[in-house]
């Protein structure tokens, strides 16, 4: 039987290549204090709304019945934006995903709230929505940034370390270990790792915002062109349109083109207007 690794643990001067090392090892890696109070408040405040109004409505067995969810956060949060687009979580990325890709693409963007009384979610995986196995290939990351504390009391995100690799230990003596944080912190964990959120047991709510980012070849989770159209994509600066999915992928994939005009009143500077690829814009 295989011994699980510990959970690497960096401070904030973390070098994308060493979380990279760490996340390929364990399968996850935390890097504390990355975010000021004043950036992690700004966003938290957008995302109030939409968690008051919508939250409830993706309530189910694997969701909880005590936990909010709202999806597509770029689409009425543009103070996610640095937090999605921060240098040291598209470091990372580019250190697992671009090996095997040409770009990556964000699959979803979810604020997550999870309430005192809430329990344990079931143990997953993300990337089971991609069906397949490409040994050596990690087809997504996860980014969980702590929007406040994550203890292990009030439902820190739980990871089975070394189980993104196939190991006899995992499936009779797999023991979760929480990713406690303080707000500001980012969880990153492989696409293919066993994880699930954590039961609330303390008097206060844990939000976080978890986001994934996938191969640019692969269908994105979320149909982020319906979540963020182009008028609100337009917004956002080139690094979060291409996120988005609002740029080609090499010379064959993503191109759009126009019917009868324009997609959008303006087209971005220095864009020739030809009719064609008029929202593919960088």
């Amino acid at each position: 039987m295989a011994t699980p690794p510990e959970l690497p643990i960096f401070g904030n001067d973390a070098k994308p290549p060493k979380v990279a090392q760490a996340l390929r090892r364990a399968g996850a890696a935390v890097v504390t204090n990355v975010f000021d109070d004043e950036t992690i408040e700004r966003c938290a405040a957008e995302l109030r709304p939409e968690f008051e109004a919508r939250g409830k409505l993706q309530e189910n067995d694997f969701n909880g019945y005590k936990t909010l969810r709202i999806s597509s956060v770029l689409g009425y949060a543009p103070a996610s934006a640095p937090l999605i687009a921060a240098p040291l979580v598209l470091g990372v990325a580019d250190q697992i995903l671009k090996p095997h890709c040409h770009a990556y693409r964000i699959g979803s963007a979810t604020g997550i709230e999870i309430w005192p009384g809430e329990g344990d979610q079931v143990l997953h995986t993300d990337d089971s929505i991609y069906p397949m196995r490409i040994p050596g290939v990690e087809f997504q990351i996860g980014v969980m940034i702590a929007l406040t504390d994550f203890t292990e009391e009030n439902g820190a995100t739980r990871l089975v370390l070394g189980s993104h690799a196939p190991h006899d230990y995992f499936e009779e003596h797999a023991e979760p270990v929480p990713a406690v944080m303080p707000r500001g912190s980012i969880a990153f964990y492989m696409g293919s790792l066993w994880h699930a959120g954590g039961a609330n047991r303390s008097d206060a709510t844990r939000i976080g915002l978890i986001t994934t980012y996938a191969l640019g070849r692969l269908r994105q989770e979320v149909n982020q062109y319906l979540a963020v159209p182009p008028e609100i994509a337009m917004r956002y600066d080139p690094t979060v349109r291409r996120l988005l999915g609002y740029a080609a992928h090499g010379s064959s994939l993503g191109h759009g083109h126009a019917v009868g005009g324009a997609r959008i009143t303006r087209k971005p500077e220095n864009k020739s207007d030809t009719g064609l690829d008029m929202w593919v814009w960088d």
